[in-house]
């Protein structure tokens, strides 16, 4: 998980770090709602004025999480891996796969973080919305510049749809992370099978 020295940190700003990376741990284990206040402050071992200090309610600590822990993760993780994209059939397909089989950050049977939210979030929690719509607004841009690049360098059919690719890879990553959780890493295989294929048709 990305995460800023402490002891580059003043007190307040590496306290208000503690509680968003583990409120990540236990959300992502255990899922938006069930994780509580009262756990992620026991967890924490901060006080609860601490965690009021930082945040005036759990939404907001969501909002904070997104916007913190998990966007620069997947910036780390997903956007840079597509910035230098010179083959973006072959560097999607390689993408995809790490992210389903290398990456630290990300365990078979939790999914993705990003995923859950999304499933997980009321309609009416604007914020929180809001948050993680930008965070996958990020990434399908970085599958829409990667095939619009491949595109411009002659790899990519020019009658392909960059946007409708991206959207493709992303609906398909979302939905084999949910089937993860239930089949575990062995559907990823079938997946990343179907995936390259698909890549192969847009050259």
């Amino acid at each position: 998980m990305f995460v800023k020295s402490y002891r580059s940190m003043s007190k307040a700003a590496a306290t208000r770090q503690i509680i968003l990376l583990k409120a990540f741990d236990l959300i992502y284990r255990n899922g938006f709602q069930a994780t509580s206040i009262d756990t992620i402050i026991a967890t924490t071992q901060v006080t609860k004025g601490a965690f009021f200090y930082h945040f005036r309610n759990k939404e907001e600590m969501g909002v904070a999480l997104i916007n913190e822990v998990i966007k620069p993760t997947m910036e780390e993780n997903f956007v840079r891996r597509l910035s230098n994209s010179n083959h973006p059939a072959d560097d999607i397909y390689a993408l995809m796969k790490y992210l389903l089989q290398a990456s630290p950050d990300f365990q078979v049977q939790y999914g993705c973080p990003v995923v859950n939210l999304v499933n997980e979030v009321a309609p009416g929690s604007d914020s929180l919305h809001k948050a993680l719509y930008s965070v996958l607004s990020q990434c399908l841009q970085a599958v829409r510049n990667s095939v619009q690049h491949g595109q411009a360098l002659g790899q990519i059919r020019k009658d392909v749809n960059a946007g409708e690719v991206a959207e493709v890879i992303m609906m398909g990553y979302s939905g084999i992370r949910n089937m993860g959780k239930l089949l575990g890493a062995v559907c990823y295989q079938t997946y990343l099978k179907e995936l390259k294929r698909y890549l192969q048709q847009l050259v």
